[in-house]
Order: C-alpha cells, then sequence, then structure tokens
C-alpha cells in the first residue's frame, strides 16, 4: 500500500477546484453524499456521476451518468465505488482525460486497486488510494483537531494550505 506525503496531498488539494464524483449518492446516510456536501461547502465544484440518478439533482448538482456526459472540466476523478470496478472507472477517465482535463485519480477510504492506480500513474495522473479528500481537506486545514482528533503536528497555526478562516487558498 504506497504512502503518500502530506505534501503530496495538500499539492492535489491546491490545484484540484472541479472533481467529478463516480458512485455519488442522493441518499444523505451516505459517505459520498456527506464528502459531497463538505466540499461543496469548501468551495469545490462537484459534478456528480450515477447512472440511476442521472438528470436529476444531488444537493442542487446535477447528476450525470457517466465521465463521458460531464460537460465542462474536471481536475479530480473520485472513486466512490468498489475496487473491482476502479480499473473500468480509471478506463473510462483516461478516455475522457484531454477533453475534461483530468489530473488526478482518487480513490476513496476502502478502494484500493493496484490495477487501476497503475493505468492512472502510467498516463501521467496523480493518485490517490484509500483516502477521503474530505478528511485530507479537513485534517490540513485544522478542522479535524477541532473534533479532538490528532494531526500528529503539534502547532497552533494553521496550515500553510489554508487562508484565512481555513478556506482553500487558490
Amino acid at each position: 500500500m504506497p504512502t503518500y506525503t502530506d505534501d503530496y496531498i495538500k499539492s492535489i488539494l491546491r490545484s484540484t477546484k472541479v472533481i467529478a464524483m463516480v458512485g455519488a449518492s442522493g441518499n444523505e446516510m451516505r459517505p459520498s453524499y456527506f464528502a459531497m456536501k463538505y466540499l461543496l461547502a469548501k468551495g469545490f465544484i462537484i459534478h456528480p456521476i450515477n447512472p440511476g440518478m442521472a438528470g436529476k439533482e444531488i444537493l442542487g448538482q446535477k447528476v450525470y451518468a457517466s465521465l463521458k456526459d460531464v460537460p465542462a472540466l474536471v481536475d479530480m476523478v473520485d472513486i466512490f465505488r468498489t475496487a473491482d470496478v476502479a480499473p473500468e472507472i480509471v478506463r473510462d477517465a483516461l478516455a475522457e482525460r484531454d477533453r475534461l482535463g483530468i489530473k488526478t485519480i482518487w480513490m476513496q477510504l476502502g478502494v484500493v486497486s493496484d490495477e487501476g492506480a497503475k493505468l492512472a500513474a502510467d498516463a501521467g495522473l496523480n493518485v490517490v488510494m484509500d483516502r477521503c479528500p474530505k478528511i485530507e481537506y479537513g485534517r490540513m486545514s485544522g478542522e479535524i483537531g477541532w473534533l479532538g482528533v490528532s494531526r500528529n503536528v503539534i502547532d497552533n497555526r494553521k496550515p500553510l494550505l489554508f487562508g484565512k478562516g481555513g478556506s482553500l487558498k487558490r
């Protein structure tokens, strides 16, 4: 299992403005719903991908059936599906890479696909597996520390990734 430096995660979060969330759910009890709500509140643009909800909305965002249906640029593809379908999603992302401008493949907590990671890395994309951008954003901003979770950092200042008020510097 690869390890990722904080600098690597920060560089991805800093450069990401638009996320295609594959496996987004309209069920407010699902982790993808909560992650999407949080990331929207932090200023990210989210394009939810869910074939069963195509044409509807999740948190006010139009849902698309697949990456090929997304009409706008996308920095990151966030995979909220099981690891066995991750390589297929990565292949779909690679097919749309030039049109969408995809730079990162991010696989959620519990999603580990060496095949998917290799496909993405071989194509020159950033890859993160078994992590959640919502959690990483909260950890890097210090917000997660407000809940009593250790960031493994002793410091009373906000990390440089974030500006005044904990918002993402762009």
